[in-house]
């Protein structure tokens, strides 16, 4: 059984920094990770994806937050800097395995305050 747990949320004054991670367990043949946010009554949207060591992300944090992978440790990273008002929101973690399956895990709240 796959399992995604992420971590590292939390509060933090807009300039500041967070660094969120997220451990997969389980056997699962990988074709993309990412992670994505929702922010209260708001769709969730896509933050940033990994494949094959290529990196993609949304505008709106491009240049400030950096997707990351360490297979050995079985963790994905998002490392974000620069944090703003609008970057409030519940981070999950996303991981499609190369069969087509979605996994997510149970999110984690990121809080930045004006």
């Amino acid at each position: 059984q796959v399992q995604l747990v992420e971590s590292g949320g939390g509060l933090v004054q807009a300039g500041g920094s967070l660094s969120l991670s997220c451990v997969v367990s389980g056997t699962v043949r990988i074709n993309r990770m990412g992670w994505y946010r929702q922010a209260p009554g708001k769709q969730r949207e896509l933050v940033a994806v990994i494949s094959l060591g290529i990196t993609n992300y949304a505008d709106s944090v491009k240049g400030r937050f950096t997707i990351s992978r360490n297979n050995v440790k079985n963790t994905m990273y998002l490392q974000m800097n620069s944090l703003k008002p609008e970057d409030t929101g519940v981070y999950y973690c996303n991981l499609q395995s190369y069969y087509g399956a979605d996994y997510w895990g149970q999110g984690t709240q990121v809080t930045v305050s004006s």
